[in-house]
Formats: C-alpha cells, structure tokens, sequence
C-alpha cells in the first residue's frame, strides 16, 4: 500500500483549495516521511536480522523552515507562513475548522498547527473506509471503518465520577449545567467517545437525552481548574457561568445521594504500555514459530475487548504490544486481565493443535498515571523507559511498573513480579486502597497510619551498618522480621485500639494486618535459572513510595485539604 493514497484521500477531503504552497508542503513531507527497512536470510531460526538492519540508521529528513508543527517537532506545519504570525497561522486553521467537513471542528483544536504527518495521523480515520488502492499482483486493498474519535485525557479522567454524575444527578439541574457548557464549547467533543462505565449508565437510562447530551461535552468542562483557565476557554466570562451551574449540580446531586457525598473529579488518568519478554528469542526456533505467531493472533483479538470493558480506549495491539488509555481507578485491573489473557492465548493454541507446542512466555506492563496538564507525548515516551528499564530489567520481567506525574514532575515509583503483585486473583495494591480509608472504625488503616509509617520506613532505610555505607549492597540495621514489628507497633498506635473500642488488637494481629501491605512495599527482583525454575529475590530496602502509591490509588489523585 502506498502512503500517498491515504494522503491523498485526506487532502481531498479537507485541504484541496488550499495554496499551492501548502501542497509543496504536503508532497514534500508525505514523501520524505517514510522509512523501509528490510532483509532477507537463507537463515529462518535469524530473528533478530531486521532489529540489526533497524540500527544501522540511514534516514535523513528533509530540512524544514517556517513555523514548526505542534505535534511532530522539526516539522512545518501546513501554512506556509514563513515566520510566526499568529493572524496568519489563525486564518487558515480557523479557515479549515469553520469548513465543518466530517468533524474537522473537533478534530483541530484552536492555536493548533499540525504538519502534514499530523494531519493525516489526525483525520484519516474520518476518510480510510474509503481508500481503495490497486496493488501489485492484480489486487485491491480497501480501508476498513475506524474509530475516529480518541477520548481527551480529561475526559478519561472524569469518567467514572461522570458515570456517578449522570447516575445520581437530578434533570433540572442536568440541563442547566449542560446547556451553559454546550454554549461554552460549541460542539459535542466526546460525541462519539464509549466507555463502559458510561455506556451502563445510558443503558439503564436511555430514554433521558440530557445524559447523552450531558455525556458528550468536551471533558474539560468537568474541571473547575479547567474552566479557570483562559488559554482552555477564552470566553471566561461564560466559564465562570458553567463553573457556578456545575457547582449547584454536584450540590444537589449530594443531596439526592444516599450514603456517603460525591468524591472531587479525579485530574488524572493512566497509559498502559505492556510488551511481551524476550519472545524474540525464541522465534529462532522454527519449529516455534507458528505456534508463537498463532497465540498472537489470538491475544491480539481478545485485547481490544477487555480494554472496553475496564472502561479504557485502546490505541493499539499489535504482535505483543499493547498500547491503551485508562480511567485511574481500572488501570491495574486491566493490566493483570490483559496479562493473563496473553499467557491463555498461548495454551489455548497448544490445546486446539497438538500439533503445537506450549510457548512459556510473559508480558510486563508500565503504567503512567499523570495529571491532565501533562503532556500526553512527554508520558507516553516516559513509559517506553518504565516499561524496559523497570518492569523488565530491573524488577525481572513479568512485572508491573507504576509512576505518578504531577504537574512538578515525578511523584513516585512503584514495580513488582506479577507473581508478587497479585494474590488470590486480585491485586493487592487495589485491594490495600480499598482498604486506606480515614474512618478506622470501618477499615484497617488510617490516614495518620500511613503518614507515620513513611516517616518510620525513612528512619530504617537510612540506618546503616557503620552509619556511612550507602552501598547498595549495604545491609540495614534492622532485619526484616525486626522491621516488621516496629511498623506493627506504630498500626498499634496509630488508633486502631482506641479507648472504649471493642475487639482491641495484640501485636499479633497487627503484623497480621499489615503483612501484605509490607510485602508490597519491599522491593522484589524475578529471577529465572537455566533451568526455567522461577524466583523472587526479596530486598531488604522498604519503598515508601509503595504507601504513597496506595493513598493515591484510595484518594484518586484529589489533594485533600
């Protein structure tokens, strides 16, 4: 298939009376923009002869003036305008969006200038149905209907309270709020976004068109942040108009809640990023091969499906990659469903064709949970390096690694063995946020808990043998069993026994409780022998991020005053 047909089918679509200066751009970088790599061996069991070809980097792109494109750095973007201008960028972007061809409305955000690359990237999926190329060898490909609407990162974040909103919200109240943000916005930006938690509530409702309406506004409108913000909405003035009509919404939908209030909107979502282990290696193996490549096939048609269901958007699954965007509170459930849907796939392939071996691999995940200011670009390359870097080569592959961004960077780091992550088909980390309430009355640890035990992990890291070796190698004052009672002893006191309370607990008890928070929190490293033999080395350095990841989880992000 050739490039330029998909280009061209989008040129068509949305740029075709536009300057001859923006088509000497286009051909210019459709043309230049692909790379091919490729080789051939008499070898089959030479897996690795197209990743050697990939290193040998021979592709030189053609040098770029005026003003840059604002997704792909290097690139111009599609005016032409030689220098910044911000009259002239503006009259052909809001040219091209007031054209109101097939969403371009809400495809181009305003102050956005996109290359070529971009554009195609951004609106083909508006168009690819369409394509039909002849190809060598007396055959036609035809594009096929694709998702053409991606959530926006805070409208993935808002989801499930929105789902909670939609559920609880009284009508009146539904409308005023949605007709003042309908004016802000203009247009339905999540028009054609489905996500499950979602999609439930419409179903038990859909006779009431103000939840889809509702449902469909541009997810910034959630956020007060957001609607404060003039470089998001310019209209601050009917900003303000839908911050107070969401205001009095949340008010009387607490009122009409039974139980406890409505939690604070949620500002941050997940990435899930997982890759298949050293499955490369054994594709060397011809007789291998087509078990591995048809276990892929079946994992990468089951993926799309359980991201659905935990509420998320897949971006893509392709061999044993996955790439998806998740509501905060579904990300872990989905990486250990995707996880063990991998591992099935294979014995499942195994089960249809004796003829097929059992392939034994693994998948590690990274998961990015970053607040809605951050760059998507700069935490979809972030877990690129949290996925090999930590969850494979650090923590020993099929393993999880977590990160928290804020808007001041990085927050905290987390990773562990899926075989250390999960107990009794739950993961812990999810189970233990449950868990981290403020009322101890009802739930075993406090938020005065977890503060004081940070500090105590802190004290224990830092005691070392001789006071000065910071080795890595260095070994803590304390044993682990040591360690252990003193955090117990500080749950003990943190008020779980308070004065008249019944069912007072001993010592005992308390290392009981707090053993699988503890085994969450010192770090483990997977081992495999020669052998294939699996192990977990157990370090004896406490993460205090483990806890901060836990409260984070059970407090969605919302910094609580």
């Amino acid at each position: 298939m050739t490039a330029p047909s998909i280009a061209e089918q989008v040129w068509q679509q949305d740029l075709k009376d536009c300057p001859a200066a923006t088509r000497a751009i286009w051909d210019r970088q459709v043309n230049a923009f692909w790379e091919i790599s490729w080789a051939l061996s008499n070898d089959e069991t030479e897996s690795n002869l197209l990743d050697r070809r990939k290193n040998w980097r021979n592709y030189l792109p053609p040098e770029e003036a005026g003003v840059k494109c604002m997704m792909m750095d290097g690139w111009q973007e599609l005016s032409g305008i030689t220098t910044p201008n911000v009259k002239g960028l503006e009259a052909f972007w809001d040219g091209l969006r007031q054209q109101g061809n097939q969403g371009i409305a809400t495809d181009l955000r305003k102050h956005e200038y996109l290359c070529a690359i971009a554009f195609i990237k951004r609106r083909f999926a508006r168009c690819f149905a369409e394509v039909k190329v002849a190809m060598p060898g007396a055959w036609t490909l035809h594009g096929w209907g694709v998702k053409s609407s991606v959530p926006s990162v805070a409208y993935m974040a808002a989801a499930p309270w929105l789902a909670k909103v939609l559920t609880d919200a009284p009508e009146a109240e539904l409308k005023v709020f949605h007709d003042a943000a309908k004016k802000l916005t203009q247009s339905y930006g999540e028009y054609d976004t489905r996500l499950d938690c979602i999609d439930k509530v419409l179903f038990d409702h859909n006779d009431k068109k103000i939840l889809w309406d509702t449902k469909s506004l541009d997810g910034n409108v959630f956020f007060e942040a957001a609607l404060d913000n003039k470089t998001v909405y310019e209209d601050q003035r009917q900003a303000q108009v839908v911050k107070k009509a969401l205001k009095k919404l949340l008010t009387k939908t607490n009122e009409l809640r039974v139980g406890v209030a409505l939690e604070p909107v949620s500002p941050f979502y997940a990435v899930l990023m997982m890759d298949g282990d050293s499955l490369g290696k054994q594709m060397s193996d011809a007789q291998k091969q087509a078990a591995i490549s048809k276990g892929l096939e079946k994992f990468t048609q089951g993926v799309n499906k359980i991201v659905e269901d935990h509420s998320g958007f897949l971006i893509y699954a392709g061999g044993d990659d996955v790439l998806a965007l998740l509501p905060l509170e579904h990300a872990l459930n989905c990486a250990y469903a995707v996880r063990e849907h991998y591992q099935d796939s294979f014995v499942k392939v195994a089960l249809e064709d004796k003829s097929l071996p059992e392939i034994k691999t693994t998948i590690s995940a990274a998961i990015e949970y970053a607040h809605i200011k951050m760059p998507l670009g700069k935490v979809l390359g972030d877990a690129h390096h949290l996925l090999d870097d930590v969850a494979k080569d650090k923590t020993g592959r099929d393993s999880v690694a977590v990160r928290v961004w804020k808007p001041g960077g990085q927050h905290l780091e987390w990773a562990m063995p899926w075989g250390k992550a999960v107990v009794d088909g739950k993961v812990v980390m999810n189970t233990l946020a449950n868990d981290f309430q403020t009322d101890q009355q009802t739930t075993p640890f406090s938020n005065s808990f977890f503060f004081h035990v940070e500090e105590r992990f802190a004290m224990l890291n830092e005691e070392r043998r001789g006071g000065t070796d910071k080795a890595d190698n260095s070994e803590p004052v304390f044993d682990r069993k040591t360690m252990t009672a003193l955090i117990a002893a500080d749950y003990l006191n943190s008020g779980v026994n308070q004065v008249g309370k019944e069912n007072k607990i001993n010592l005992k008890t308390a290392i009981e409780r707090i053993a699988p928070l503890l085994a969450q929190c010192f770090e483990v490293r997977r081992q495999v022998d020669d052998k294939g033999h699996v192990s977990f080395k157990k370090s004896k350095k406490l993460n205090s991020d483990a806890l901060q990841l836990i409260r984070f989880l059970a407090q969605k992000g919302v910094e609580h005053g």
